[in-house]
């Protein structure tokens, strides 16, 4: 839908994992936009929330904390999504820093196999990209990018760094119901990320509720009309939100879409605070 009728996003991500704008730049650019409420959801860490939500003071602009955390199971991977969670929770705070320590030292694999490969990176460059606490693949294919070595960051995927490439390094791998449940004690409100990657895992709905999961991400730039109606439908059986976001990842980024261009009904911040104060 039409950027100008959204004022709500729910799905951020900043230079603190694999964005391109900074979590201050993102508010700016939200501001500019006229937008009333955001979600920072950065992938598998809640390092961006203070600075975006300290650059939103005293502005219109609401700044949810929340965070994006990769699960796994036979289905491959699962994102799930948590909003209003405590930065400061001990248990997600843990579940986060393994998750950094480990993507280091995948990345790290990374970069020695690309080596292996004759396309050497220098590890510093690697992380001087990422600019926060948390380097993933998209920051290896920007620094192979940057040297030449690919044409695209696309093709930096499809050659070297996706599931199965050459240079592919399999990560730690949470369940769902161990993601849900530390959102849900951080007391934060879980939902489903971009359900029209992986619709088999669909039919775990109802284990999902059960485990704490009060969302689904029904908005999103992916989603056809067609679609969207079917998850209403999924929400309505199973007493879920819907929530949504454009799954901005900065101008130029081939994931996601434009910040704002994907609409959500402002009731569903409302429905995700009191599911929060619940």
């Amino acid at each position: 839908m039409s950027q100008r009728l959204s004022k709500v996003d729910l799905h951020i991500h900043s230079t603190t994992s694999d964005g391109v704008l900074t979590p201050s730049e993102v508010v700016c650019l939200a501001l500019e936009r006229e937008m009333n409420v955001i979600a920072l959801t950065d992938h598998d860490t809640l390092g961006g929330v203070a600075e975006a939500q300290q650059a939103a003071a005293s502005t219109r602009l609401e700044v949810i904390a929340g965070v994006e955390v990769s699960s796994e199971g036979e289905w491959g991977d699962l994102h799930i999504l948590g909003y209003y969670v405590d930065p400061e929770n001990g248990p997600l705070q843990d579940m986060m820093q393994a998750m950094q320590n480990a993507r280091l030292g995948r990345a790290r694999k990374m970069v020695q196999r690309l080596g292996k490969l004759g396309m050497p990176l220098e590890w510093e460059e690697v992380q001087a990209l990422a600019g926060g606490e948390s380097v993933g693949r998209p920051h290896v294919a920007r620094a192979l990018l940057n040297r030449g070595y690919v044409v695209t960051l696309q093709d930096a995927f499809d050659r070297f760094l996706a599931n199965g490439g050459p240079a592919y390094v399999p990560r730690l791998k949470l369940t769902p119901s161990q993601v849900i449940q530390a959102i849900v004690e951080a007391g934060g409100v879980a939902a489903l990320a971009h359900p029209g990657h992986y619709w088999t895992a669909l039919e775990l709905l109802p284990e999902f509720v059960g485990y704490g999961m009060r969302g689904l991400e029904v908005y999103y730039p992916n989603h056809s009309p067609a679609e969207i109606e079917v998850l209403l439908r999924l929400c309505r059986e199973h007493g879920l939100i819907a929530t949504g976001g454009s799954d901005f990842h900065g101008p130029g980024f081939e994931e996601g879409a434009p910040l704002g261009s994907v609409y959500v009904p402002p009731e569903c911040v409302a429905q995700l605070r009191e599911a929060e104060r619940r």
